[in-house]
C-alpha cells in the first residue's frame, strides 16, 4: 500500500469525463502533486513528447486514462484510428515510464476487451477466451495489449504496472455529442430534445435486446483510487456494479426520467453490439476494498439533471453573446 498524498502522480486523460472525477477524488485525499497533460502539450503518441511530459513531471506514480474513443458509430467509422493511437501511445509511455524510473503505473483498459460471446458473468480469467465484438474489437484489442505488455514488464523488468477493466461508465460531464457518445448520454439527449420540440416519437439504434452494465464514473473514480494504492498484482481486475439491464429497459426508465411520453422506435438496421456485458466484480472488493455504491436510477437522475443544467448555461451564455452582438 502507499501513501498517494506523498507521491507525485501524472493522470493522463485527467480532463477527460472519468479522469477528472479521478482528479476530483485525488485531490479530496490530499494529493497535491498532481500532474495532468494535454494533448495541446504533449502528443502521447510521440515518443519524444512523453519523454518530455515525463522529464517535466517527473512522477513517481503514472494513472493512464488517456484513449481515442467513442460508442458504436464511432468505433466503426475509425477503427485504424482508435487501434493505432491506443495502441501506441499506451506502449510509448509504459516504455517510457519504465525507463524513467516510475513506481507505479496504472493501466486502465475497457469492458470491450472481453470476447463477444465471453460467459456472463464476464470473470477475469475468461479474457483471453475469444475475440471481442467486431465494431469494437480494434479499439478492445489496442488497450487489451496493456495487459499484455503490463504482465511482460512484470516479468522482465520487475516493474509493477495494474490493470484494470472497467464497465460502460455514465455520469455527469460525459460527452452528449452525438459523434461520439456512448448510450447513456445518447439516450438522454434524445428524450430531452424530444420533450423541448414536442416530439412524440424517437429512434433508437437495435433491437434492445441487448443488456449492458453500467457503472457510476464516481465510483470508477473511487475504484481507481483505491487500486492505486492498495493493488500491487500482476492479474486483471474488473471494475462494475455487478448487474446488468436490456437496452430496452434502460430506454423505458431514461424516457420515464427525462418525461418523455412518446414512441420508441427501433431501428433493428443498426447493430446492438456485444449481446450482454455483465461483470463479476468480487475480486476488486477482495484485493482493494472496492465495490459500488451508487443506486443506478439514482445516478441516472444525477447525470440528466447534470445535462440539462450545462444545456442551460450554454443557451443562456448564446442568448447573451447574441445580445451584445445585437448591441453593437
Amino acid at each position: 500500500m502507499i501513501a498517494l498524498s506523498e507521491k507525485r502522480i501524472v493522470v493522463t486523460g485527467g480532463s477527460g469525463f472519468l479522469g477528472s472525477h479521478v482528479v476530483e477524488r485525488l485531490r479530496a485525499q490530499g494529493c497535491r502533486k498532481l500532474f495532468v497533460p494535454r494533448s495541446a502539450q504533449y502528443n502521447l503518441c510521440r515518443q519524444s513528447e512523453i519523454a518530455r511530459m515525463l522529464e517535466e513531471a517527473r512522477p513517481e506514480v503514472i494513472i493512464h486514462l488517456a484513449a481515442v474513443v467513442g460508442g458504436i458509430g464511432a468505433n466503426r467509422e475509425n477503427p485504424g484510428r482508435f487501434y493505432y493511437e491506443n495502441l501506441i501511445m499506451g506502449a510509448e509511455l509504459m516504455e517510457q515510464a519504465r525507463r524513467a524510473g516510475v513506481a507505479k503505473f496504472v493501466a486502465v483498459g475497457t469492458v470491450c476487451a472481453y470476447p463477444k460471446f465471453a460467459a456472463v458473468p464476464f470473470r477475469e480469467d475468461d479474457l483471453w477466451s475469444g475475440y471481442p465484438e467486431e465494431t469494437n474489437a480494434p479499439y478492445g484489442l489496442a488497450k487489451k495489449m496493456l495487459l499484455v505488455q503490463a504482465q511482460a514488464y512484470r516479468q522482465q523488468y520487475g516493474f509493477n504496472a495494474i490493470y484494470l477493466l472497467p464497465v460502460n461508465l455514465y455520469g455527469p460531464r460525459d460527452s452528449f455529442d452525438p459523434a461520439k457518445s456512448h448510450v447513456i448520454p445518447a439516450l438522454i439527449k434524445k428524450c430531452v430534445d424530444a420533450v423541448d420540440r414536442g416530439a412524440d416519437e424517437i429512434e433508437v439504434w437495435g433491437t434492445g435486446a441487448a443488456s449492458r452494465e453500467f457503472l457510476y464514473v464516481e465510483d470508477c473514480a473511487e475504484a481507481i483510487t483505491l487500486a492505486s494504492a492498495r493493488y500491487d498484482g500482476a492479474d486483471p481486475i474488473n471494475l462494475g456494479a455487478g448487474s446488468e439491464i436490456k437496452i430496452r429497459d434502460l430506454v423505458g426508465l431514461i424516457a420515464d426520467l427525462c418525461g418523455f411520453k412518446g414512441r420508441i422506435v427501433w431501428n433493428a438496421d443498426k447493430p446492438d453490439g456485444q449481446p450482454r456485458r455483465c461483470l463479476e466484480v468480487t475480486r476488486a472488493e477482495r484485493e482493494f476494498g472496492f465495490k459500488a455504491t451508487t443506486e443506478f436510477r439514482d445516478g441516472l437522475s444525477r447525470t440528466i439533471d447534470w445535462y440539462q443544467a450545462a444545456r442551460q448555461s450554454v443557451e443562456s451564455e448564446e442568448h447573451a453573446g447574441g445580445q451584445a452582438a445585437a448591441g453593437r
